[in-house]
């Protein structure tokens, strides 16, 4: 059969891993696709002395790449909004099918990408968008298409991961886990991105869409980051049973779509809780198969550089079928950008446990005063621990409630660090089971 000539635009770690891939395993590919897979066109600012591109057409410019009339798919590895946009938008408009690892491009501009692909009747394929090498794109709209999805919970930034998992084995403190990270270049030299939870956002984003079957909606998902958990988080959540791991989670309620990133306390039996080091996993709950569980590398080269390959066979597959077969882009016909028929909840109607650490004055009375204002919120302790005063004579209270409103949190926790006899601001973790809809 006619080879699918591919353009690859960006020839950095992913780039130079899919390079390297296509070419390595280009017989056991084109067997599997039917037809050979050939790299006709690279786009890129500098070369990677780790390609052999001798023989391959290579460029500085990589919208050349998008408008070639030689190449059938432009795979899109440069990252970032703006330039990607312009350059995946410029292949549509060429005709050319789309394979993005771009989680943040998908998230932000996903909707508008999707419809201007349905237009030109073109695959635009994003497995390495989300848990680098972990199929689980593939398994939520393909595999999973039998259930309805109750929810998803996943460790999807694998920055975040070392780092908690770091502190917790070796009782360190964030920044300086954070600095060990950086020299290992497991984080970037500005990490906000990752440890402030915009790169799980994206990534749940574009999870919770196919999913659920809703729109693309980065802008309303809740993002909180890690950098505020201490080593003395960490302890007592050991402590109390827990692990605390960054997660994204979205749920479907009654109300509405829960569409939250956040450090999370989940008990120790879980399988998430046994996820470490730099590694993702995510956790999906379908109402026929039950819970399931995706565990992999969720970043790197060449485990980056599978899911890319993955979905260039499968535009290679799909490639002369008419576009109203395809599986489509979210899983779901018919989304349309202002579907409002499963709305994103605001965070303060999301219900959960909490786990709270504060600094009391050590005198009579306080933690009665802090059990009056839970109280009154309608919220139950389910645990507390007062440690030894500190050399300030502040006691370390934690707390662990059972389940309440976001709502009257945020009212407990005003009301806490506006008394007298509280010391700086109020340490807040949520607390997720996971198996409560099992």
């Amino acid at each position: 059969m006619k080879p699918v000539r591919v353009g690859i635009c960006g020839l950095g770690t992913v780039g130079g891993g899919t390079f390297n891939v296509l070419t390595r395993n280009a017989d056991d590919i084109a067997r599997r696709a039917s037809r050979p897979i050939i790299v006709e066109q690279v786009g890129t600012r500098r070369d990677n002395p780790q390609c052999e591109t001798a023989g391959v057409k290579v460029t500085r410019d990589v919208f050349e790449v998008a408008r070639n009339p030689d190449v059938d798919v432009l795979v899109e590895l440069i990252g970032g909004y703006d330039v990607a946009r312009e350059l995946v938008m410029t292949a549509i408009e060429n005709g050319k099918h789309v394979v993005t690892a771009n989680k943040a491009l998908i998230a932000v501009h996903g909707n508008e990408i999707f419809q201007a692909a349905h237009e030109k009747g073109v695959i635009v394929a994003f497995e390495a968008a989300v848990a680098g090498g972990i199929p689980v794109i593939k398994s939520l709209r393909e595999g999973l298409g039998a259930n309805r999805i109750q929810w998803l919970a996943g460790i999807i930034n694998g920055t975040g991961n070392y780092i908690l998992t770091h502190m917790r084995d070796e009782g360190r403190a964030f920044d300086d886990v954070l600095a060990e990270a950086q020299a290992l270049g497991y984080a970037e030299a500005d990490p906000t991105f990752d440890v402030e939870g915009i790169d799980a956002a994206h990534k749940l984003t574009i999870l919770a869409s196919i999913a659920f079957g809703v729109p693309l909606q980065f802008d309303k998902a809740y993002t909180e980051g890690i950098s505020r958990v201490t080593a003395d988080d960490v302890e007592q959540a050991d402590q109390l049973g827990y692990i605390i791991k960054h997660l994204g989670i979205s749920k479907r309620t009654e109300k509405g779509l829960e569409l939250r990133v956040h450090p999370t306390l989940i008990p120790k039996e879980r399988l998430l809780a046994s996820v470490h080091g730099v590694k993702n996993a995510i956790a999906v709950m379908g109402d026929a198969v039950g819970p399931t569980l995706y565990y992999g590398a969720g970043a790197g080269a060449e485990p980056t550089a599978s899911a890319v390959v993955a979905d260039l066979l499968d535009v290679a597959r799909d490639i002369t079928t008419e576009h109203h077969y395809r599986v489509p882009y979210l899983a779901f016909s018919g989304i349309d950008e202002a579907d409002g028929s499963l709305p994103v909840l605001p965070m303060e109607d999301i219900v959960t446990a909490y786990y709270l650490r504060l600094l009391a004055v050590d005198r009579p009375g306080v933690l009665a005063r802090v059990a009056t204002i839970l109280s009154e919120q309608g919220i139950s302790i389910e645990a507390i621990i007062q440690k030894e005063a500190t050399e300030g004579e502040l006691v370390p209270i934690i707390l662990m409630t059972h389940r309440t409103r976001e709502q009257h949190m945020n009212e407990v926790i005003r009301q806490l660090e506006s008394l007298a006899d509280i010391a700086g601001p109020v340490t807040r973790i949520r607390v997720e089971d996971l198996d409560e809809q099992e």
